[in-house]
């Protein structure tokens, strides 16, 4: 299982952390060690002090596919749940001061924590279903595919250029506006069309 994640791919989150927007997807990858099961509690690590939260929905793959074209990608779909992208915020700032790669702030075990899946239907009605994400029962984050800078077919379509998709891999498909630290005891919640998917308690 591969766990592809995509930066920046909204707008007003690319903003709120003074990056510039991409003209291509942002890709990276998280080891599988990174994923954490719905309800499994997240253990904040010792190696950083600034832990972010960034709830993204998250796509599961169907079938195998290589250099796929957009209008197949809802072909290769099987589901699609909630996820928490955690960052080690500290880390990362470091690493990109520096110009390296950002494994170390994004691949730690638990920074990929994903709710249940639900059955993927199609493509038009799942853009437009809104998701948000809750701290501590207070909406922090809402987003709409739709509004995404690169589609999801663009997204499947730009991946499997470069990467086999096989069944099970994972794509986190960015976070719109609103990350922002957590700290022990916090509770993280994500539902999408009101339906809840996504709980995770920090520890």
């Amino acid at each position: 299982m591969k766990i592809f994640c995509v930066g920046r791919n909204y707008v007003q989150h690319a903003q709120e952390l003074n990056n510039p927007l991409p003209e291509k997807p942002v890709i990276f990858m998280k080891a599988p060690t990174a994923i954490l099961k719905n309800k499994q509690p997240f253990f904040y690590p010792d190696f950083s002090k600034d832990i972010h939260f960034e709830g993204e929905l998250v796509l599961k793959i169907k079938r195998n596919g290589k250099s796929i074209q957009e209008k197949f990608a809802e072909k290769y779909i099987e589901s699609f749940s909630l996820g928490i992208d955690f960052t080690a915020r500290d880390i990362q700032n470091e690493l990109k001061e520096k110009g390296l790669p950002w494994e170390l702030a994004k691949s730690f075990d638990g920074a990929a924590a994903i709710g249940d899946f639900v059955p993927f239907g199609n493509l038009e009605r799942l853009s437009k279903s809104t998701f948000q994400i809750f701290k501590n029962d207070e909406l922090v984050q809402e987003g709409l595919p739709e509004q995404m800078i690169f589609s999801i077919p663009q997204l499947i379509a730009f991946i499997s250029n470069y990467f086999t998709l096989q069944q099970g891999d994972l794509i986190y498909t960015g976070t719109p506006a609103g990350v922002g630290p957590v700290k022990i005891g916090d509770k993280i919640s994500g539902k999408l069309a009101e339906k809840e998917l996504l709980q995770v308690e920090i520890k």
